[in-house]
């Protein structure tokens, strides 16, 4: 069952991180933002294929790029490309932004790596300005080829236990969470890839079925709700010690 995976998943894999969907959406966000520039956020920017690719799609003139990441290498890589970067615990630290300082805030296959997602939405919901725009990209757990898989009682490829996923993320699932509190509400919803199909007919079909497309991509925007995304937490009694901050 895994190789059947494997050999789905061969050739078309770039089109699991939604380069040019993160753009577009970015694009959209931009035509109705009203202003001549952004400031672009990246959590977890790795070498900076999204943020490269937006500030492309809108002209660096319209962008001010920042990224954080800790991978030393990585950070050289943004450095060299006069992204500001920021080494610091994406789970555990506070954002060096001020309260509703950026525009633009891209997660793009993160958040399916971390534990925290309460902290790291807390202070996306922070910086982000109202009526300012979130991004994000993950892994599929509803999937067509995950639904195969589980079918014949199979783990699905998205979350692995022998793999660096600590969370599984559908549509519904992911909306519920992220728009919890009122402080984001959802713009778009699309999908990327589609196994096990090639890349030509894969592009189509997730654009027609994206909640059974291999990724999920999401445009959310900030509401004007004042507050911290960590209320949520308040009496949730979740057995879970999640991180509130220091």
């Amino acid at each position: 069952m895994r190789a059947w995976v494997a050999r789905l998943k061969k050739g078309t894999e770039p089109l699991n991180y939604g380069r040019e969907t993160m753009a577009a959406m970015a694009r959209r966000h931009f035509a109705s933002a009203g202003k001549s520039e952004l400031r672009v956020l990246d959590l977890g920017a790795g070498t900076g294929a999204d943020l490269s690719n937006v500030a492309l799609s809108l002209g660096p003139e319209r962008c001010r790029l920042a990224g954080i990441e800790s991978n030393p290498q990585a950070a050289r890589a943004l450095s060299s490309k006069g992204i500001e970067v920021h080494a610091l615990d994406l789970e555990r630290d506070p954002f060096p932004f001020g309260d509703a300082e950026v525009d633009l805030v891209l997660a793009n296959q993160v958040l399916e790596h971390t534990k925290e997602i309460f902290w790291i939405l807390a202070e996306t919901v922070r910086v982000l300005r109202p009526e300012g725009c979130l991004l994000v990209g993950l892994p599929n757990l509803a999937s067509l080829h995950n639904r195969v898989l589980l079918l014949f009682g199979a783990q699905p490829s998205s979350i692995e236990w022998l793999g660096p996923h600590v969370r599984g993320a559908t549509a519904e699932g992911f909306l519920r969470f992220a728009m919890t509190g009122g402080f984001l509400q959802v713009r778009e919803v699309r999908g990327g890839n589609f196994y096990p199909l090639p890349a030509a007919l894969a592009r189509p079909m997730s654009r027609a079925l994206p909640r059974m497309a291999v990724s999920l991509f999401f445009r959310l925007e900030r509401t004007t709700r004042a507050g911290s995304f960590l209320e949520v937490l308040a009496g949730a009694g979740y057995e879970t010690p999640f991180y509130r901050g220091g």
